[in-house]
């Protein structure tokens, strides 16, 4: 595979991942509700990349079944999102990287994050969203790797995806799978740790 055509499918993929954990379908576009996008989605080589992919894929077709029979899927995949991510009373899953590495954590905002906003500034980044997330969210850190996939800095693109979301993505996948199972965003997640993968 073309090395330049995979950094730059990399960094479609992550960038797509990224907007998705950071906003709702109504705000980023309804792509994954639909299981031809899923069937397009690149699988890298990779097995778990293509189980993933094959999880999200069937989900998308159960989506398109309940929405013929009149259901309101993409509100459904809101209400998750908001449950999930935002909140009332507080997230179901925390979406910031301090809350999973740094011992004690409950509330989402540690050394993470520092190191998250010096790696964006290294990168000429910034955080400027609306609802002022810690900059160790993890579709702030997707978004960075997309960026660093762009630019082709792939040293920079390992390291930066083993220290960041790679170490604590997995636990990060395990509480939206226990938060919402069946949900839409638990195979988006195990999308992400396959990839990261």
């Amino acid at each position: 595979m073309n090395k330049e055509l995979s950094c730059a499918e990399y960094a479609q993929a992550f960038a797509f991942l990224g907007n998705s954990l950071l906003a709702t379908m109504r705000q980023t576009g309804d792509a994954g509700l639909k299981p031809e996008f899923w069937a397009a989605f690149p699988d890298f080589g990779s097995a778990a990349v293509e189980e993933a992919l094959e999880g999200c894929f069937a989900w998308a077709q159960d989506a398109a079944k309940r929405a013929a029979e009149g259901a309101d899927v993409l509100t459904d995949v809101c209400v998750e999102y908001t449950r999930l991510f935002v909140g009332p009373p507080s997230p179901a899953a925390m979406p910031w990287e301090s809350f999973y590495v740094v011992e004690g954590n409950t509330v989402g905002f540690g050394e993470p994050t520092f190191q998250m906003q010096e790696a964006l500034r290294a990168a000429g980044l910034q955080v400027s969203n609306e609802n002022n997330q810690y900059a160790d969210h993890m579709g702030i850190e997707l978004l960075l790797l997309s960026e660093l996939c762009q630019r082709g800095e792939g040293e920079e693109v390992f390291a930066f995806a083993a220290e960041h979301p790679g170490a604590w993505c997995d636990k990060f996948a395990a509480a939206v799978a226990t938060a919402e199972p069946e949900g839409y965003f638990a195979r988006l997640t195990t999308l992400v740790c396959a990839l990261l993968r």
